[in-house]
């Protein structure tokens, strides 16, 4: 069986419905609870905590979110598709990522013309 979003292939048994499409969980998940990045009590929530923490920088990330940190601080700006190309992520998974690196603002999204790009917040 195949998932109609993202087209990966599902185990039997292990496949969702949603509005009479079959999804593997994964997609199924994003397209119940899809990520905020833009999520004010997030942000204030994360940086707290990463406050009482005594974390700063990508302390307490994971290896994933600190090499996406590194690659977007080193390019400058990148747009959504580079991060996902670069790290061969499907999107849900780059935004998931992005939304955790915005809320414990280290990166930000800016428009530039009709371009969205992804830098870092410092």
């Amino acid at each position: 069986m195949i998932c109609e979003k993202c087209r990966e292939e599902i185990d039997v048994g292990d496949e969702m419905q949603l509005n009479g499409e079959t999804l593997c969980e994964d997609c199924f998940i994003v397209a119940v609870q899809p990520p905020k990045t833009c999520d004010v009590a997030a942000v204030h929530s994360a940086v707290t905590h990463r406050k009482m923490a005594g974390q700063s920088g990508t302390d307490g990330l994971t290896e994933l979110q600190k090499k996406i940190y590194d690659f977007v601080k080193e390019k400058g700006k990148v747009t959504r598709p580079d991060i996902a190309e670069h790290f061969d992520l499907k999107e849900w998974e780059m935004e998931r990522n992005f939304a955790v690196l915005r809320h414990c603002e280290l990166l930000t999204g800016t428009k530039e013309g009709k371009t969205v790009y992804i830098k870092t917040m410092d």
